[in-house]
């Protein structure tokens, strides 16, 4: 790996940097808390980054890598960490995108999640979605839960990842950690795998394709609880883009065994601190008790806002509500919290302490 590389990686740990972002022509950008900060450096050259990739590249994704000019792999640096690497081609030159990967799994409290979202980690069987876009902390919450899995319960976790972004040291729990591409060829096939590893809990990087959640539901139904990612913006889209999986007559068939399995569905968003020292999560949470179940089964998704407001006994609770408690906490400040709600003119509303019901009545 050339010299200037290696700087960068140690360079980027020191700063607390999440994410590098290399190119030809241009110093490399750390994301620091959000957001991109230049390196004092000469612009990287071509030369510089095709040696990069030709020594970080595993053999095996050599292939892919000179047909599809895209690949992923994973990079351990010693002593600059562990990186999840996209390396790919744009206007006739390399570039690299590295996200550092965590080897110390945090707690809930480490990343400002409330402690009572381990819960869900606890449930016996079922699916729990962990949604929101890209770089909105899904990952380390998936993560979270496994470490709080990991120091009260004794299970077997398998982790089919693309690529590992956390690695786990058996404590209660005993881990099983695959990588997509190295250790098994897809997420399908791992997870069919892992239904005969004798697991408890399974986690899968993301939900990609019809197969992959097919047989994530096959898994809920036969005792285990499968924990994933969706890129979704609400619960009520996270649940309708389940349904983009399946043919148009396959639907209702879809909707009773998703609303039979799914348990809990958590989007999120970051913030900045109002302090300036990083980010906070903010969550919208939808558990999934009986009422949420039959609505989801009866196919009735423009309910699902009303039931996220009105779940506060189940422990369901709007995006709204939380970006509320940050702000009156002092974590986030108010212009930070209307920016990132998905209703800023209601979550005006609350701040002023005004109280406005929709008037909408979920059956």
């Amino acid at each position: 790996m050339p010299d200037v590389i290696q700087a960068l990686l140690r360079l980027a740990v020191e700063a607390g940097a999440s994410d590098i972002h290399l190119r030809v022509g241009r110093p490399a950008l750390f994301r620091v808390d959000g957001s991109l900060v230049a390196a004092e450096m000469e612009p990287l050259a071509e030369a510089q980054l095709s040696a990069f990739v030709d020594a970080t590249l595993p053999p095996d994704f050599r292939p892919g890598w000179e047909r599809d000019h895209q690949v992923d792999y994973a990079l351990d640096a010693a002593a600059a960490g562990r990186y999840r690497v996209n390396a790919y081609r744009q206007r006739g030159t390399t570039g690299a995108v590295l996200r550092l990967v965590r080897t110390n799994p945090p707690s809930l409290a480490e990343i400002h999640l409330e402690p009572s979202l381990a819960r869900l980690a606890e449930f016996p069987s079922g699916i729990v979605l962990i949604c929101g876009p890209t770089g909105s902390g899904k990952s380390s919450t998936l993560a979270a839960l496994l470490r709080h899995l990991n120091e009260t319960a004794d299970r077997h976790v398998v982790t089919l990842e693309d690529p590992v972004e956390y690695l786990f040291a058996d404590q209660r729990c005993t881990f099983s950690q695959r990588e997509v591409g190295i250790d098994v060829p897809g997420f399908a096939e791992g997870l069919r795998a892992a239904l005969r590893q004798d697991p408890d809990v399974i986690l899968i990087g993301e939900m990609r394709d019809r197969q992959t959640f097919e047989t994530a539901i096959q898994a809920a139904e036969t005792g285990h609880l499968v924990l994933s990612t969706l890129h979704a913006g609400t619960s009520q889209q996270a649940v309708q883009r389940l349904f983009e999986f399946f043919r148009p007559e396959e639907v209702a068939t879809a909707r009773r065994n998703i609303a039979s399995t799914l348990r809990a569905i958590v989007v999120q968003t970051l913030a900045p601190r109002a302090d300036g020292q990083g980010v906070v999560p903010a969550c919208e949470i939808l558990v999934v008790d009986s009422l949420a179940s039959r609505v989801i089964a009866e196919g009735q998704f423009e309910k699902i806002p009303d039931l996220v407001e009105a779940g506060r006994d189940s422990g369901s609770r709007g995006m709204n509500a939380d970006l509320l408690r940050l702000v009156r906490s002092g974590q986030v400040d108010k212009a930070e919290a209307l920016a990132r709600s998905p209703a800023p003119r209601a979550l005006e509303m609350l701040l002023a302490g005004i109280q406005n019901a929709s008037g909408r009545i979920v059956q």
